[in-house]
């Protein structure tokens, strides 16, 4: 395992930048249907990133022959997991679905016990627990009788696919086929790479965007706090423009860059406690996109989160 003040860098990214994309798309809330929203981030992303990656295509072999895998891999990191996410907000609270995504560390951890014959370490229970705490301390607003008025419902059953689907992704840029590694890899950038999950993924988000517009459902919008005025004066067609840019190149091409190395350096397991950040710093992004004030359990939880990865990173965790 390298960790080290550049792969703290790679593994801190990501979750700034999608507590980031969680709070734009409150901002964004009425301007798009949530699913077609992700359909355009992703189709906007592959755009963007065409320039760079159009070369991997002198090769066509290559991408054939590894069809498989770049299609697994882009239906679970780009299609299913934002998708589904979406999707379940439909009918679930951001209570219930931020709750069930706090158990990605502990799903990444079944997962690669299960799949990929990673031993859990006592350790790394430790740290799950720690880090768990810290973000429904968040989510409870301090106040724990407000896990109580939790009920389930149908999204809250997508939301624990989501959880599952980026356990197997993160697993699967970890520990990847044999034509992956080594010499078999054949020799693409980061963003040709990338690029190719885009392009097998956009497929199911556009899917599901598809049945996003023929199912129709009777969920009422989640209600929203007003953004600062600055931002709130905006006509909406900038407003929207400017979502869909952040969204396509932060929580996207910047996030999944940082988070492959991030996964490649450290391992999923360990990785998966980074994104228990996620609810600390949309705290950020909401006060200053959103004018909502820290309260005193966001330190405390930090406290927890640190905890939880320090713990879970100790070297007789690591196997």
């Amino acid at each position: 395992m390298k960790f080290d003040a550049r792969t703290l860098l790679f593994l801190t990214l990501p979750p700034i930048m999608w507590a980031g994309n969680a709070v734009v798309g409150r901002l964004l809330v009425g301007l798009m249907p949530p699913v077609q929203m992700n359909a355009v981030r992703w189709a906007l992303v592959a755009a963007l990133m065409a320039p760079m990656a159009l070369k991997v295509w002198r090769r066509p072999d290559q991408v054939r022959a590894r069809w498989r895998y770049l299609a697994l891999i882009g239906a679970l990191g780009v299609g299913t997991y934002n998708a589904l996410q979406y999707l379940a907000l439909q009918t679930s609270s951001p209570l219930n679905v931020t709750l069930i995504g706090a158990s990605i560390p502990v799903w990444m951890m079944l997962v690669g016990a299960a799949c990929f014959g990673q031993p859990i370490s006592g350790r790394q229970w430790g740290g799950a627990a720690l880090s768990t705490m810290g973000v429904v301390l968040v989510i409870a607003q301090g106040q724990w009788h407000t896990l109580l008025q939790v009920q389930l419902v149908p999204g809250d059953l997508l939301m624990l696919l989501a959880s599952l689907a980026w356990a197997f992704y993160s697993w699967l840029l970890a520990r990847p086929p044999q034509s992956m590694t080594g010499d078999q890899r054949p020799a693409w950038s980061w963003a040709e790479f990338l690029w190719l999950q885009v392009l097998f993924g956009l497929g199911w988000a556009v899917l599901c965007s598809a049945l996003e517009w023929a199912v129709p459902t009777a969920s009422a919008p989640v209600p929203v706090a007003s953004a600062i005025e600055a931002i709130n004066a905006w006509p909406p067609l900038m407003r929207l423009a400017v979502g869909l840019v952040f969204v396509a190149l932060g929580p996207s091409i910047v996030a999944y860059r940082c988070w492959g190395l991030g996964v490649q350096a450290v391992g999923p397991t360990l990785a998966a406690f980074f994104i228990n950040l996620t609810p600390i710093f949309a705290a950020v992004w909401a006060y200053v996109l959103l004018g909502q004030h820290p309260r005193w359990y966001h330190p405390c939880a930090l406290l927890l989160i640190v905890a939880g990865i320090a713990l879970s990173s100790s070297k007789r965790s690591v196997q």
